[in-house]
Parts: structure tokens; sequence; C-alpha cells
């Protein structure tokens, strides 16, 4: 296993300028959301730091994960894996296979104990001993267990790792279940999602390797930076919701106008994620954009929920348009009655005071 490197080390090696590096750290702060003083500070970190070096473990998944991690453009995958961290095994994207790769492990372990992030894919099936999914021979829970006793902390990638998912759906006969429920003494990061965003990943990675910490969580162990909003917050189709325009069937006019999908079962009320505001294919569209509600696919036991057409919840909406004309009618016959009365008072004050002059004369 080669000698640890910093970032900084490898890219000059790459014929990558100082100036392309500066920029690079300014462009992956701004995508954390993090403001000019923070790519000084990632800039010095990539500098000086060691590489982490990184285990990604599969267990019970699609692979989607990684399929999304790859198609990262901010910052791109391959300065990731190639550059930014030390990517020790993967038996997914790894040339080393069999006895070769399961070696890889124990060096890892062994030689960077307490230093090595151990990333993990898809979940541990409990039932039959975990005989459901074997990796290298052994039961996938057993590796994971023994990976995770030395590691500094763990990621969890997407809805498997993080709930479950359609592995763990009732009646869950493997006995799926999420990594915190396995690893009870090691910090654990959520990236949930089915998959996570690329730039999400890369992102959490990215921070990791920068500040030598785990970033801010919320009471899941969700990143913040991240998690911290409903897609309904930030959805560009939100307008529409606040004034009471909603597509009712698919491809009606509603629909083609672009209105709310919240009444097609769209779960962005109920979802934290970034898709409205970081997008998928780098930042190019998100599943609402193109015409169809959210899933819910970043949220505990979206899968055993009902239809993905049915809403979870209802929410009074202002429909500000749908009732202008209600509220104005009204309006106006509070006006036109206040204009009504103004005026009889009016008449009857002309009257009595014509009265007092004649008595007057």
């Amino acid at each position: 296993m080669a000698a640890a490197e910093t970032l900084y080390d490898v890219i000059r090696r790459q014929g990558i300028t100082r100036r392309s590096f500066t920029k690079f750290c300014s462009l992956t702060a701004a995508s954390l959301g993090f403001g000019p003083g923070a790519a000084t500070a990632m800039a010095e970190a990539l500098e000086t730091k060691e590489r982490v070096p990184v285990i990604w473990m599969h267990g019970l998944e699609c692979t989607c994960c990684s399929e999304s991690f790859i198609r990262s453009a901010h910052p791109l995958v391959k300065d990731v894996v190639l550059s930014m961290i030390s990517l020790d095994y993967d038996d997914t994207i790894m040339a080393a296979a069999g006895h070769q790769a399961e070696a890889i492990l124990k060096v890892t372990k062994e030689k960077y104990k307490g230093k090595y992030i151990l990333a993990v894919e898809g979940n541990p099936p409990l039932n039959e001993d975990g005989m459901f999914c074997i990796d290298g021979g052994k039961p996938f829970v057993e590796k994971l267990k023994w990976m995770a006793e030395d590691a500094m902390a763990i990621i969890a990638w997407g809805a498997c790792a993080s709930w479950g998912c359609v592995q763990a759906a009732k009646p869950n006969p493997t006995q799926a279940t999420p990594i915190d429920k396995v690893i009870l003494d090691k910090p654990i990061i959520k990236v949930p999602g089915c998959p996570p965003i690329a730039e999400v990943m890369t992102g959490v990675v990215t921070f990791i390797t920068t500040f030598g910490k785990l970033p801010e969580l919320d009471r899941q162990g969700r990143p913040k930076m991240f998690y911290s909003q409903r897609i309904h917050d930030k959805c560009y189709r939100r307008p529409h919701f606040d004034a009471g325009q909603f597509v009712e069937e698919w491809d009606d006019e509603g629909a083609r106008k672009g209105s709310c999908l919240y009444k097609m079962g769209c779960k962005g009320p109920t979802t934290y994620n970034a898709c409205s505001t970081v997008r998928w294919n780098g930042g190019v569209s998100f599943p609402i954009q193109s015409g169809h509600g959210c899933i819910g696919c970043s949220e505990d036991g979206f899968w055993d929920n009902g239809s993905f057409y049915d809403r979870l919840t209802n929410l009074r909406q202002f429909g500000v348009e749908a009732n202008a004309d209600k509220i104005g009618m009204t309006a106006a016959g509070i006006v036109g009655g206040a204009i009504a009365a103004h005026a009889a008072v009016t008449a009857f004050k002309r009257v009595t005071i014509k009265r007092e002059k004649a008595d007057a004369s």
C-alpha cells in the first residue's frame, strides 16, 4: 500500500496548477454552502492533511448509490476517488479480487486503526445468522462488525444502509437491518436517498476530508447541510401550491402548465433532502421538475407508506388565486354595503338640515 499523501501532493504530481487548485477549493466550498473564508481553510487542510483511507463495503443493495456517486460533478468523482481520499477497497470498482482484495481490508484495519472511514452501501440481513448475504465466504454482518471496530466513523449510504429500504419492507423475511441498529459504538452519518444525490455524497466525503470531523447532524443522524429543509420549501412549484393551483390528473392543463403535484401524491412537503436546490445530473433536473411527484425516498419507511400516489398528510394551502374571486365578492359586498349606508346617512342629514332651515324661517 502506497505511503499516505495529501491531496495537494497528488494533484501537483498530476500537473494541476496552484491556480486550478485554489479554484477547485472555492467551487467545492460554494457547493457545500460555505462562505469565502471556508475556501482558504479548505485549501490549507488539503495541502497539509493526509488523504483519508476509505473502505467501501456492500451489503444488501442494488448498487444505485455507487452509480450515483460516480456521476458527481462538483467535485468530480475522479478528483474524490483519485486525489482527495484513498479509496483502498470497493469491490465494485477495484481491480483486486478474491484473497488479494480481502488482504486489503486486513492491512487497512491494522495500519490505519482509528483513522479510516467505513462507507457502507446496503444493509446486513440478520436472519439465519446472516446467511442471506455472504461476502468473501462470510456473512456480511460479521465483516461489517469486524471493520467497524477500528473505523473513525461510518457513512451509511442511501436508504438501504440508513433505514433498511425495500429489503426491510414488511414482512422483512431476511430481517434486513439498518447499520445503526447493528453498530452501536461508532458515529454514523446517514446519507439517505434511493439513491442519494451524487454531490451530497461527495460533499460529505469532502467535508470530512477537509475538516477532519463529521458535519453537524440532525436528530436522525443526517448532515444538516443537505437535510435541514423540506423539498417543498425550495421547490420551484411552491408558488402554485400557495395559489391553490394543482395537477388534478396526469396530463391535464395543470400538468402542462407546471402546477403543484401535491394532489398527485407528491411527498415534497414531508421529505427532507436537497433535491430542489442541488438537483441531479450536475444540477440539470430532479423528479418534480420532470413532472413526477417526490416519492419521499430519503425518509424512513417510505416503502411501507402506501402508494407513491397517495398523500401522506392533508396540508391547508393558501389558495390565494383560487379564492380571489370569492374574497373579492365578499369585499365588494362589504364595501358596497358601507357605501350604501354612508349614502343613506348623508341623505338623512341633508333632509334634516333642510327641515331645520325651513322651520327657522
